[in-house]
């Protein structure tokens, strides 16, 4: 207690240098709390935006559809897969499709194409599927003999709405399918690729044309929290309970996707570094300073018998005192810059691109971690930085220096 109180006195007693090493950490905690703040923000809102818009948080696949697709790797049990998930609290909407490859004509243009068959509802509700149609509409039933085309690949093959285009392809049954389809809308996904081959159909049409019957290749799932995304996979696939299927979260199908924001993500803990070292300098040169400065006193304390671990356990109390008076100070400055930044966010105006989608304001997250580890980060490397100082005030000679000064 006594050794508290002395840490207490010895912090007001240089106001001025008290005031500059406080500003120090609490600059450096409260750019730390933003910072990682945001930086979760961000790439957890182009994560789920993402995945909402394109994927799905988790995919339902036959067990080794995902290392090589193929039209005879299907789902069997569509509908009873479909009850669980309609019964699962956590589940906002799913989608089932189908997919195949084909030949599409128009005119004397053709080109190769991914026949995708979905269900209109299910998908407008899970990835927005009609809200990404830049001409015509979408599928008025879900088995009518219409088509909805990427942009790409309507440009390739010439065509607009209205006109009928020809799609040839191999069906499950060994057959040679070839249609006709209307086509109703045209639609841009946002990835250029994606548009250049993308030839869609209603579910039903897309079963009876590939002969699949009830079956299907993949079934997309959204879930209300993006970070329960792994335990809720982990639910379904034992409720789904079958050993022939795979219930992957977006990690796994979405790899590439994923390695890219975490190498993305690594240069915050980069700026985390330079953060911590800043403040670690500033605080160690004030610690420093003071320790020079207060030599006698502490010659005078070992004269009257403490004992050095104790002048130890006095300098890096008061630095332990005032780094969390300063924290919680920049606690309050975060929090509030944190609330800001996560309702108005940061507007670019060009925007930023990401799995081929263009994501124009980034917005901050107001999470625990954004707190604790700038706490244990700053407190440590300042408790860290002031043992040089400590121990050399608990090293001073009482004779020496008090003949000294």
């Amino acid at each position: 207690m006594l050794t508290l109180k002395m840490a207490f006195r010895n912090i007001l007693r240089q106001k001025r240098r008290t005031m500059f090493t406080g500003l120090s950490i609490v600059g450096g905690f409260t750019l730390a709390v933003i910072f990682i703040g945001w930086a979760d923000g961000s790439y957890n809102n182009i994560i789920d935006q993402f995945t909402r818009n394109r994927l799905g948080h988790i995919q339902i696949h036959e067990k080794t559809y995902l290392d090589r697709p193929s039209l005879y790797k299907t789902i069997d049990a569509g509908q009873r897969i479909g009850t669980i998930l309609e019964q699962a609290d956590a589940v906002e909407s799913w989608a089932p499709r189908v997919y195949g490859a084909g030949l599409a004509a128009f005119g004397e243009k053709s080109a190769g194409v991914q026949i995708i068959g979905l269900d209109p509802q299910r998908e407008n509700a899970t990835t927005h599927f009609d809200r990404k149609i830049v001409q015509g509409r979408s599928f008025s039933a879900l088995r009518a003999g219409e088509v909805v085309l990427g942009k790409g690949l309507a440009e390739i093959l010439q065509t607009k709405t209205g006109d009928r285009v020809v799609l040839v392809s191999q069906a499950a049954d060994g057959s040679i399918a070839q249609d006709l389809y209307l086509l109703v809308g045209i639609v841009a996904t946002g990835d250029d690729l994606s548009d250049r081959m993308s030839f869609f159909l209603p579910l039903g049409t897309a079963q009876d044309y590939l002969v699949l019957g009830d079956r299907l290749h993949e079934i997309a799932v959204v879930v209300d929290r993006l970070s329960r995304v792994n335990m809720i996979a982990a639910t379904l696939s034992g409720l789904i309970a079958d050993p022939a299927l795979s219930v992957d979260p977006w990690q796994v199908f979405a790899r590439s996707f994923y390695e890219a924001m975490r190498a993305d993500k690594a240069g915050m803990w980069v700026m985390l570094v330079i953060i911590v070292v800043i403040v670690a300098v500033g605080v160690l040169n004030t610690v420093l300073m003071s320790v020079l400065e207060r030599r006698r006193e502490y010659g005078l304390l070992k004269a009257v018998g403490t004992k050095p671990r104790q002048i130890v356990r006095l300098v890096l109390l008061e630095i332990m005192v005032l780094s969390l008076i300063a924290m919680t100070v920049g606690a309050g400055l975060g929090l509030g810059a944190n609330a800001i930044l996560s309702k108005h966010g940061v507007k670019f105006s060009s925007g930023l691109t990401y799995g081929g989608m263009v994501f124009d304001t980034m917005k901050s997250e107001i999470n625990l971690r954004s707190f604790v580890i700038p706490a244990f980060t700053v407190l440590i490397s300042a408790v860290l930085v002031s043992l040089f100082p400590a121990v050399k005030a608990a090293r001073t000679e009482a004779a020496k220096t008090m003949r000294m000064h």
